[in-house]
């Protein structure tokens, strides 16, 4: 298989995913990928597998390759990608173990890598609506069905890591109204965007950030337990996953393949 029409990056612990795995090394312009990207088959569909911080958790999340991770999927003619995280929440009602489908971002990252358009021709994408919207219903319907505490939205705070918030940032994020938190969203969904493929994220709430102030045995998130939460909860994402995949339809609907009509500036 030297092709695939799928894209998932998340942890190393989906490898289980993919039935006759093989592994495949893509030269990039923008240096190594985080890992050899996985080949392999789910329901019938060629799924190309990377795993985010490599096979190892070497790389952090400021320093993750996403350049090269994203172009290196488009090499291999991947034209939707399924991008699993773990997050923390902001709010009450956004509970640990929940799956959320975000439909926006918020970047607070500062020293990234974000756009493979640095010129001569000048491209400006939107990201209005930065994560696709067909890939995002189906995934909805699907958790709905497999009976998933699953949230058909939410707005995501990306911040630079790897520090966590301070309780005044916390603080500030979920006074704005903004849902979940994480470290590795931006810029892999916009640069996604930028190659015209469609980005569906599974955010797996795994801690509630710096704690709930109404209840002091929550306490503020540790590597450590975000480690455990997510292992607990890891086989969730993937039965839903499995069961996505198979139902993503053949032909694209959605308008994350125009992304670039009209967004370069001709001379």
């Amino acid at each position: 298989m030297d092709s695939a029409e799928i894209g998932v990056i998340g942890g190393s612990g989906f490898y289980s995913l993919l039935e006759g795995a093989t592994d495949v090394s893509i030269e990039t312009p923008y240096g190594k990928t985080s890992a050899n990207i996985t080949m392999g088959k789910i329901g019938g569909k060629n799924i190309a597998f990377l795993p985010r911080h490599g096979v190892k958790h070497e790389y952090p999340p400021h320093v993750i390759p996403y350049l090269a991770n994203l172009w290196a999927l488009k090499n291999l003619g991947v034209e939707r990608i399924i991008g699993a995280c773990a997050v923390g929440s902001l709010q009450p009602s956004f509970q640990i173990g929940d799956v959320v489908l975000s439909d926006q971002f918020v970047n607070f990252t500062r020293n990234r890598r974000d756009t493979f358009y640095d010129g001569p021709s000048t491209t400006h994408v939107s990201p209005a609506d930065p994560y696709c919207q067909e890939t995002r219903d189906l995934a909805a319907s699907v958790g709905k069905e497999l009976d998933l505490r699953i949230h058909d939205r939410g707005t995501i705070v990306v911040i630079e890591g790897p520090r966590f918030s301070t309780r005044a940032e916390s603080k500030f994020f979920s006074a704005m109204g903004w849902d979940i938190i994480n470290m590795t969203q931006y810029p892999e969904v916009i640069l996604a965007r930028e190659l015209e493929m469609c980005y569906l994220n599974l955010s797996l709430i795994t801690d509630y950030d710096v704690g709930l102030k109404h209840n002091p045995l929550i306490k503020p998130v540790s590597h450590a337990e975000v480690i455990r939460a997510f292992s607990e909860n890891n086989d969730k994402l993937k039965h839903l996953i499995k069961n996505i995949v198979p139902r993503i339809p053949s032909i694209r609907s959605c308008e994350c393949k125009h992304a670039l009509d009209g967004a370069r500036l001709e001379v």
